[in-house]
């Protein structure tokens, strides 16, 4: 996982952060410095997957982890 763009988690503090893990682009909402929700993903070839709220298909994978996994998450985020 390596994160794009020049900001730390940190140094966004509120608002999109976007990462690569294995050529998806994932962008995570900071919500004054705690993992809140996934907004969208980018896969490689190029399909766009976008997670909103009002959709009822739609999942938040972030709201699927477990707390466990949301925690080891956000030390990954912080990390970078």
């Amino acid at each position: 996982m390596t994160k794009v763009g020049q900001k730390s988690w940190d140094a966004v503090y509120t608002g999109h952060f976007l990462v690569d893990i294995d050529g998806w682009q994932i962008s995570i909402f900071n919500d004054c410095d705690q993992l809140d929700y996934c907004e969208e993903c980018l896969s490689p070839d190029g399909r766009r997957w976008s997670f909103d709220p009002g959709d009822r298909f739609g999942a938040d994978p972030i709201a699927l982890l477990s707390t466990w996994e949301r925690q080891t998450l956000e030390r990954l985020l912080k990390a970078l």
